[in-house]
């Protein structure tokens, strides 16, 4: 009761006509920031940041959070209607959200999106408003052991329950690694894999590989599949759109589930790329209709984007109550915090209670706000669809070469991009899987740091990931996850024999 009234004081103070115009100007920008391959929310937030140093901390936090909001939601966008991330999040959206769209339904793919990430997003600021306190106890209690654990448990639950062949999800798993490992060593601070080229020392950005794997490669596809004289119609009435958002409760089961991985995932170090691949390869194991996955499965939406969002909100906690930042746009957003004169911690709850209540309350309009923004903008995005092939085609890889370019000024970037195309198509047309292979690409550097600190830390011993029941669990349950696979085959060859 006492959080309900501090949340209560909490929208006195962001119900004003001044913070709903910053909600509104913030989620367009952040609209327009993630739908922008190459931007993504952490570089958005830092462009805009210097707007804030003249506002006080709550009209610029509540600024920040609404960039935050809209990225989470444009990036979904691109995914969906081109095949091109723009957000490392929005990978796994890419799976489903892309077939239905080119299947004449791209109204129906986005409205599911949005309105999935919606509840993800509910649930992360409802859990942020209940549990504040208990979840501030169990993230002080992660260490690299714990960290290393998480990782482990994201890549077991690719080779478990992902849907493809396990050797196949291995071989990704293993050159994703590879390509993470690409760049200075932060333990040792050695250089590796580099092959003389000064400037792979910084490593292998993520938003240059996604789109070559996803942008270039689903072009090389579609050249090669003569699509190029078939315009793809869409169906942009209200109609369709409120039926779908209307029928989203079918999908309960996956909206809760998605939701509790998306909560774990944002308080705990694994983030929503993590969240968001993970749930889409649980619903893909579980659910009755696993052959309609890849194809335009509603489901394939409903998991990804329901994580993302409930991973996203729920990671500025961590931030807010430990100064441990979640994700790196909570980090963009914790430097905001030092810069306005602030502490994140467990006093800033105490000493600046109008602050962290106001951006509390701020999420709960933030997100109404930036869901109406997105819904009204549906049939505008769908009509893209409408386009002809040979008119998109050339877009989509402008958009690919400048994202790529921007992240850096490197024209080795835009060169990386086109060898990431490839292989994109290569895995395409062999039937591997990409979802481990962006996994790996995004997290294998942090687990593999993880994991050599846990290491130096006991001096080489394996039981720092035994020594307490938190990590233990995590293990358990990852190698239970490894275990899967023959476990089916086994039962299916024993049930083969009975006949």
């Amino acid at each position: 009761m006492e959080n309900f009234d501090s949340l209560m004081h909490g929208f006195s103070i962001a119900i004003s006509v001044p913070h709903i115009a910053l909600m509104i100007g913030g989620v367009l920008l952040g609209i327009l920031v993630g739908v922008l391959p190459g931007l993504g929310a952490p570089n958005g937030v830092s462009l805009l940041l210097p707007l804030t140093f003249g506002m006080a901390p709550v009209s610029a936090i509540i600024l920040l959070s609404s960039i935050y909001w809209g990225a989470l939601f444009g990036g979904s966008v691109t995914s969906i209607l081109f095949n091109i991330p723009g957000e490392p999040s929005s990978v796994a959206t890419t799976f489903d959200g892309y077939p239905m769209a080119r299947d004449g339904r791209a109204t129906e793919a986005l409205a599911t999106a949005f309105g999935s990430a919606a509840f993800g997003a509910l649930v992360g600021v409802v859990l942020i408003t209940c549990l504040a306190s208990w979840i501030a106890g169990v993230a002080l209690q992660f260490g690299p052991a714990e960290y290393f654990a998480v990782y482990f448990l994201a890549f077991s639950s690719f080779i478990g329950v992902g849907g493809a062949p396990p050797m196949k999800t291995v071989v990704s798993l293993a050159i994703g690694f590879a390509i993470a490992a690409i760049g200075m060593d932060t333990v040792s601070g050695s250089v590796r894999l580099t092959m003389g080229v000064d400037e792979l020392v910084k490593g292998i950005n993520f938003v240059v590989a996604v789109m070559g794997l996803f942008g270039i490669g689903e072009l090389l596809i579609a050249v090669e599949e003569e699509l190029h004289a078939k315009p793809v119609s869409s169906t942009i009435d209200w109609r369709t759109l409120f039926r779908t958002i209307a029928g989203l409760p079918k999908h309960w089961v996956a909206l809760l589930r998605s939701a509790a991985i998306g909560c774990w995932m944002g308080i705990t170090p694994g983030g929503p790329t993590a969240a968001s691949f993970m749930s889409y390869g649980i619903a893909k194991r579980v659910s009755p209709r696993r052959a309609n996955f890849g194809k335009g499965e509603a489901e394939g939406i409903v998991s990804p984007e329901t994580a993302d969002h409930a991973a996203g909100t729920s990671a500025l906690l961590p931030m807010l109550s430990l100064g441990i930042p979640g994700s790196a746009t909570a980090a963009v957003m914790m430097g905001g915090l030092m810069i306005w004169g602030l502490n994140p911690g467990p006093a800033l709850f105490v000493e600046q209670k109008d602050f962290v209540w106001g951006l509390i309350a701020s999420m709960y309009l933030g997100n109404i706000v930036a869901v109406i923004l997105v819904l009204l903008t549906v049939p505008i995005f769908a009509a893209l669809m409408r386009l002809p092939f040979f008119i998109l085609a050339p877009l989509i890889f402008n958009v690919c070469v400048v994202g790529a370019y921007s992240v850096s000024n490197s024209y080795l970037d835009v060169m990386l991009m086109m060898g990431f195309g490839v292989l994109g198509y290569l895995f395409k047309k062999l039937d591997y899987p990409l979802a481990p292979l962006v996994l790996a690409i995004v997290i294998g550097d942090k687990a593999e740091d993880a994991f050599r600190q846990s290491m130096l830390m006991s001096q080489g011993s394996l039981g720092i990931f035994v020594n307490n029941g938190l990590v233990t669990t995590l293990v358990t349950a990852g190698f239970a996850l490894l275990l899967l696979p023959p476990l089916f085959r086994s039962i299916g060859l024993w049930r083969n024999a009975r006949r």
